[in-house]
């Protein structure tokens, strides 16, 4: 039985880098092209909307965060397997997720010049996924 676990533990550990990425991808996809869309679809009013998607985008970001977490603490340890373009992405995606929830987020929010607002905060809410994508691309080509 503990080899069992042993393998499994091993298993896990090797494919967690490329689950993290594949969560932190899918749900970019699934806020900005599914979940947002419905909300202002659906909520009755743009203005009950607009309440409601910044609680979705901060859960985004602490997603986002904690996946870009694991994939820099998983990433290979050897000095010759290391792949700079992978932890730079994944650094500056979780930058990205930062910007948009502590810049732009409140901003929009507060109606400050709300059509370059939310232009930015689309703009960096795309440079993260694309982030995630290429991640992900990266991992999965492994």
């Amino acid at each position: 039985m503990p080899s069992v676990l042993s393998a499994f533990a091993s298993a896990l550990s090797a494919r967690l880098p490329l689950m993290a990425a594949a969560l932190w991808w899918s749900s970019g996809i699934c806020l900005g092209f599914v979940a947002v869309p419905l909300v202002f679809q659906h909520a009755g009013s743009v203005a009950l909307a607009a309440r409601i998607t910044p609680h979705l985008f901060a859960a985004q970001t602490w997603l986002a965060l904690g996946c870009g977490a694991v994939l820099l603490l998983t990433r290979p340890r050897e000095p010759q397997r290391q792949d700079t373009t992978l932890i730079s992405l994944t650094a500056l995606g979780m930058l990205l997720a930062l910007l948009v929830q502590h810049a732009a987020a409140p901003r929009i929010a507060a109606r400050i010049n709300l059509p370059l607002w939310h232009t930015a905060g689309t703009l960096l809410y795309a440079g993260q996924w694309l982030c995630a994508t290429v991640v992900l691309w990266r991992l999965a080509r492994r």
